[in-house]
């Protein structure tokens, strides 16, 4: 029987990528993740000594603990932190209980970007339409929640990365960009680990919108559609981006969820 501060592989499963997903400490000790260099999709890394350092980053957010094996560290921490008055939990098994599952994603700790004042910074062409929206979703979403982008003139993307330590993306000549007939949403998958099957269905719609290719998905130009609209809504790219935050929100639990769903009127027509 699970313990009622702990939540099991599975369950945590079904929140990532979710914007009801709590924050997801990893505490494993540099010994053991330099043995196993990966952070579950949307982790960051805090020395479980910091406490007054970690009650501080949660703000009063429920989160999720995760050491190597799901014992001491990780439950031992959540005790203190539900005896505080915080909603904690731990992952039962920990990190290698969420290695040892079928299909589970996991972020080369490599791939990530060096943060900037303790989170990732990118930067960009401004008035995103589709790349540029999906692209944020996936890393806030699935690679670093607290990651902040920069819209400016396509032609000073380098020089603002240059000055500021920002990542570029999407922009001609960088790494995290598009390769071959894969945009970077497919890049980003790639180098991320996180090649699911309701990602890489959602793939191939951004794919398909975003290279002006709607045979390989129907849905592609419905989302180019909606994103032209979003970009004419909107004179703010970040006022966007949060808009755009929902919208693929709702793409991505189609493409997990719903992607098998039809609907007709009247709902009893005979096919």
């Amino acid at each position: 029987m699970a313990a009622p501060n702990e939540i099991t592989v599975p369950k945590l499963l079904r929140l990532i990528g979710t914007p009801d997903c709590p924050v997801l400490v990893d505490i494993s000790i540099d010994p053991d993740f330099a043995d196993d260099p990966f952070l579950i999709p949307g982790a960051f890394r805090h020395p479980y000594t910091d406490y007054a350092g970690l009650v501080s980053l949660l703000a009063g957010r429920r989160c999720i603990v995760i050491c190597q094996q799901g014992i001491k560290l990780s439950q031992g921490l959540v005790a203190r932190l539900r005896n505080d008055g915080h909603f904690a939990e731990y992952l039962q098994g920990g990190n290698f209980g969420w290695r040892d599952y079928t299909d589970t994603p996991r972020v080369p700790a490599g791939a990530l970007p060096e943060p900037v004042e303790g989170a990732t910074l990118w930067v960009t062409r401004h008035r995103p339409k589709i790349d540029r929206i999906a692209c944020p979703w996936l890393i806030r979403r699935f690679v670093d929640p607290g990651a902040r982008f920069l819209f400016v003139s396509p032609d000073q993307v380098l020089g603002v990365a240059n000055r500021y330590g920002a990542t570029p993306f999407d922009v001609e000549g960088v790494f995290w960009s598009h390769r071959g007939e894969k945009c970077t949403f497919d890049t980003m998958l790639d180098e991320f680990g996180l090649r699911t099957e309701a990602l890489d269905r959602l793939s191939l719609v951004v794919r398909g919108a975003d290279t002006d290719r709607h045979q390989i998905a129907p849905q592609a130009a419905g989302l180019l559609a909606i994103s032209v609209g979003l970009s004419r809504q909107y004179r703010d790219d970040h006022d966007q981006l949060d808009a755009g935050m929902i919208l693929y929100d709702a793409l991505y639990r189609w493409a997990r969820d719903g992607h098998g769903e039809t609907h007709d009127w009247p709902a009893d027509r005979i096919a």
